[in-house]
């Protein structure tokens, strides 16, 4: 004859059976393209870095490559330029005193 130790074990996983089922892992919906198949699609389309459009690849590597002829380096705003010099400077304050 089982204990009763035994016996209320039994009850109480039953009753956690009935009031939290436990859910079982599935396969994804069929519409989900594989990860596989995500890493080596070719992306045909790209943002401008200049307005931030959509692009084709043609028009994507037209402007890429007028930037990399340009003389000029890209100008950035003076507040992100501000922001850059702060962060360098709390980045070498950091090796210097590990514990900022």
């Amino acid at each position: 004859m089982p204990s009763m130790k035994t016996q209320l074990s039994v009850l109480t996983m039953a009753i956690s059976f009935e009031i939290c089922p436990q859910t079982t892992l599935a396969l994804p919906p069929p519409e989900d393209t594989p990860e596989e198949v995500l890493r080596t699609e070719i992306i045909l389309e790209g943002r401008s870095r200049i307005t931030g459009e959509y692009l084709n690849a043609t028009e994507y590597a037209e402007i890429q490559a007028r930037l990399k002829n340009s003389r000029f380096a890209p100008q950035l705003d003076p507040q992100v330029r501000e922001i850059i010099l702060l962060l360098e400077i709390r980045k070498f304050l950091k090796t210097l005193f590990p514990i900022l």
